[in-house]
């Protein structure tokens, strides 16, 4: 005898083509939580099974792959270098796999459209108008997923993209929501201590002097066009320096910090239009404190997802709702814009043809 419990998978002898075939979710699961607990016994009681059980299938993982995982000691288990490559794949593709299992069991019977986008639009412009889809379409369900983390939207389960790019970063076939103004903002009481003399007074933009800015923390190239200081050298005041800088990393904060009267925001117009309709926000110097960026707001949906009603659906009502946004700031119809773009496009096209002969 060998040794060898007769249940135990013999070892792989096996052309390289046959390894090639997909790998069993269950070594998979006993890899990760092996992996991640560095612990057989663990592992093995969180995922019900025995210890000889999780043993049995780690070798076959070991086996199929050809290589070792782990490095097994007499009170230590730890990854090998080809496992610790392996965990930074498996992790998230398990991750993934449950996640839409999750979403399968909660929406038995509904429609789902899944949507990534950034945080601060998240919580600006879409969750505060999803309220108006949802009494439109009860029976369809939308999921949020809020980051700043750019994916492959091909490559993934979100059906709809909502982003913050330039013209040269959209893929074909994306929607240009609207454009990006950037205007000094204030909360209501703050402005209204300035205006009363109460507080510094804040009428030209050499008064920002006498108060705390919120300014954007992030290194992010297009972030370059969120900052204070393109502002304060295009209102001429380039080397002014604020009471005090507040950093955050998110607009929504920003937003934030100026309803509270803490700091004056560099605010995305598009963003907060509501509130500086409603009158929570105050521009101070008026539209002649805008200044326009070169980024503007896309919409972008998955290949796998375009035919689905639902997706569609809540596309079209994403851009009705850009459109009241594009009225709301003062943006020309970007239907139009790109209507007129096609016609001087066809128009020079036509000028340029050789004449027939």
């Amino acid at each position: 005898m060998n040794g060898k419990h007769p249940s135990d998978p013999q070892p792989a002898r096996l052309p390289l083509s046959s390894r090639q075939r997909p790998l069993s979710i269950g070594p998979l699961r006993a890899f990760e939580a092996v992996a991640r607990l560095l612990s057989f016994r663990a592992a093995a009681e969180e995922l019900h099974l025995t210890q000889s059980a999780i043993s049995r299938q780690i070798r076959s993982l070991e086996d199929e792959i050809g290589c070792t995982l782990f490095l097994r000691g007499t009170r230590f288990v730890e990854l090998s270098a080809d496992g610790a490559v392996l965990r930074q794949q498996v992790l998230p593709l398990l991750e993934r796999l449950d996640q839409t299992v999750r979403q399968i069991r909660q929406s038995r019977g509904r429609r789902v459209v899944n949507v990534t986008t950034f945080a601060s639009f998240a919580s600006l412009w879409l969750i505060p108008r999803l309220e108006a889809f949802q009494r439109e379409h009860p029976d369809i369900d939308i999921r949020v997923s809020a980051n700043d983390v750019v994916i492959d939207l091909d490559d993934s389960e979100f059906d709809v993209a909502l982003r913050y790019i330039s013209k040269e970063q959209t893929p074909p076939g994306a929607e240009r929501l609207f454009g990006e103004t950037l205007t000094p903002a204030i909360g209501r009481w703050a402005a209204e201590r300035a205006a009363a003399g109460e507080a510094p007074p804040l009428r030209r933009p050499a008064d920002l002097a006498a108060y705390s800015l919120a300014e954007e923390d992030d290194s992010r190239a297009s972030t370059e066009y969120l900052g204070w200081r393109r502002w304060l050298r295009t209102h001429g005041v380039g080397e002014l320096q604020p009471r005090r800088w507040m950093y955050l990393n998110f607009t929504y904060q920003q937003v934030q910090a100026a309803l509270a009267g803490q700091a004056v925001a560099l605010a995305r117009v598009a963003l907060v239009s509501e509130q500086l309709h409603r009158g929570d926000l105050v521009e101070p110097f008026g539209p002649a404190g805008r200044m326009s960026s070169p980024i503007s707001y896309w919409q972008l949906q998955s290949r796998h997802s375009r035919e689905r009603t639902e997706v569609r659906q809540f596309c079209d009502w994403v851009s009705a709702q850009a459109a009241q946004t594009r009225a709301d700031i003062g943006e020309a119809d970007a239907t139009a814009e790109a209507a007129e773009a096609a016609a001087n496009t066809a128009s020079e096209s036509e000028s340029n043809r050789p004449a027939e002969a």
